[in-house]
């Protein structure tokens, strides 16, 4: 099994996150957003170093075998605490554990109820829609989203 971790997003330079915030296999699932420069992408980790100092928060990088192939988090959105995960296509097996991680890190903070926010353009997840209390549509930012809302505790015992 590949080595999977989690760095702090200041652990990682900046511009390592630039082919994988700009490659269009994965913009196409994000909400619509300006191309990464060097610029941009040390502005976005200041802004989720600081969503990351938020209580109940947590955003870190995933490396695999020491190579960088995504980020995560649990951060604050319009309904509460959200689930992200961004990974490039290339590590895309690697959601599930991934997610396990996150649902027991909710779980370390108390958080009852988590969100998934996924753009309208991605299928509908089967693996999501068994592990939620409800999906639904959302609009946040001019964007829509199916929306998946889990009971961390359920989640935990599958």
């Amino acid at each position: 099994m590949r080595n999977l971790q989690y760095v702090s997003l200041d652990e990682i330079e900046s511009d390592k996150f630039i082919p994988i915030l700009n490659k269009a296999s994965t913009r196409k699932h994000l909400m619509t957003h300006d191309a990464f420069d060097s610029d941009l992408a040390e502005k976005w980790i200041r802004d989720k170093l600081d969503i990351d100092a938020l209580e109940g928060c947590i955003v870190r990088a995933i490396t695999v075998d020491d190579e960088l192939v995504g980020w995560c988090g649990i951060q604050l959105s319009e309904l509460g605490y959200e689930i992200a995960i961004v990974v490039d296509d290339r590590s895309w097996g690697i959601g599930k554990r991934v997610f396990r991680s996150l649902i027991s890190w909710a779980h370390d903070f108390g958080h009852e109820v988590v969100y998934i926010h996924l753009l309208h353009t991605r299928p509908e997840y089967e693996f999501l829609r068994k592990l939620s209390q409800s999906v639904f549509p959302t609009e946040m930012l001019g964007d829509r989203f199916t929306t998946y809302e889990l009971n961390v505790a359920d989640c935990l015992g599958r």
